[in-house]
């Protein structure tokens, strides 16, 4: 834990910088140390050694980002077409391309979004609001592949010889044959949980799938690309001389850095109700600025901050808990169900009621800005 009063970021400053890992979309966890805008891995416009204000330029660093992060979308792309040929056994490998088409969508996408007065705005919304499309269509059949495995790995836990502690039903003070009456109607029911969220999802996965295929054949995503390619050499700056300082890419990253805060800071109670899903909106905002923040620190150090690689893990889990618990009770308003069935999902859908609870406890947790969870 750091001091609570140390923020987030401060503006660069001359001198040696200290040595971080390579800049990854999830950096490694367990890292130590602050990693702030005063120091950290040399970014593209700034080589190792040095850092002064002059440096950070959109010439000098948010272009090179840019362009860098275009390649790496267009590279992404020809892999994805190649792995997706049917001569092509490698799903596996198609799987990884689109994983790696959507990382360069984000932050291409989140940089135009924080340093948009630096940019071409008018070019800058259009290609935003095309990537963010581009990015929820390929994200859905991974979310509903991944939601089905985590439901069906929890109702096998649920259905065990023995109800979890943290998990139960069971009210304190009850007997023995209670707890295996319920352990019973439980396992009567998990079965065919099981196959009904299998059913749902399967589908839902397999519609995700063709409406990416589609979008990837469309002329709108053809479009995208073209934009994407004309960015890897040229990158459309504001006109005039505004976005050639320093200050063009320092104010919006620190306000980044500002909604960010402000956001955890509203965050709901550590004793909030834990089925209250109308908080659930608060802490996917947080997670979504907390994104962005990481990505302006990239553009501004060459690297993301360590420091925020837990907490950002917390809210990915968190996510998922809140989409599976909400599959689990979709799934239970299926008309005509057995009761068992009902049951299960029921048992199920408070399980991951807990694990968001306990994402939002492992979040506290980690996150190093002790005065940000503390404030009123």
């Amino acid at each position: 834990m750091r001091r609570p009063d140390q923020q987030t970021t401060t503006r660069p400053t001359t001198g040696p910088a200290p040595e971080t890992g390579a800049a990854a979309d999830t950096p490694a966890a367990g890292a130590t140390g602050a990693e702030s805008l005063s120091g950290g891995t040399p970014g593209p416009g700034h080589p190792a050694g040095t850092g002064p204000a002059g440096d950070l330029t959109t010439e000098a660093v948010l272009a090179p980002y840019l362009r860098a992060q275009a390649a790496d979308f267009l590279r992404s792309l020809r892999l994805h077409h190649e792995h997706s040929a049917p001569a092509d056994s490698g799903g596996h490998d198609a799987a990884a391309a689109t994983r790696a088409l959507r990382r360069a969508a984000r932050r291409i996408s989140g940089s135009l979004h924080t340093f948009r007065a630096a940019l071409d705005p008018l070019w800058a919304d259009q290609l935003r609001t095309e990537l963010t499309w581009l990015t929820g269509v390929l994200a859905r059949e991974h979310a509903y592949a991944n939601r089905l495995t985590r439901l069906v790995e929890a109702l096998h836990q649920l259905s065990g010889p023995a109800l979890p502690a943290a998990r139960g039903t069971r009210a304190a003070g009850e007997g023995a044959a209670s707890d295996a009456q319920g352990r019973a109607a439980l396992g009567v029911g998990a079965a065919r949980a099981g196959a009904l969220l299998e059913r749902r999802l399967t589908l839902a996965r397999t519609r995700s799938h063709s409406a990416a295929l589609q979008a990837l054949g469309s002329s709108r995503f053809h479009a995208v690309a073209d934009a994407v390619a004309l960015l890897a050499s040229d990158v459309p700056l504001a006109p005039g001389p505004a976005g050639r300082g320093s200050e063009e890419l320092l104010e919006p990253a620190e306000r980044a850095e500002q909604r960010l805060l402000a956001a955890v800071a509203a965050l709901p109670p550590e004793d909030s109700e834990p089925y209250n899903e109308a908080q659930d909106a608060a802490w996917h905002q947080a997670r979504l600025l907390l994104r962005l923040h990481r990505y302006a620190h990239e553009v501004v150090l060459g690297a993301a901050d360590p420091a925020l690689a837990a907490p950002g893990h917390a809210l990915d889990l968190h996510r998922d808990a809140v989409e599976a618990a909400g599959a689990a009770a979709a799934a239970a308003r299926t008309p005509r169900i057995a009761p068992a069935t009902a049951y299960a999902l029921g048992v199920l859908h408070a399980d991951q009621r807990h694990e968001v609870e306990a994402a939002r406890a492992v979040f506290r947790e980690s996150w190093p800005y002790a005065t940000v969870l503390t404030a009123p």
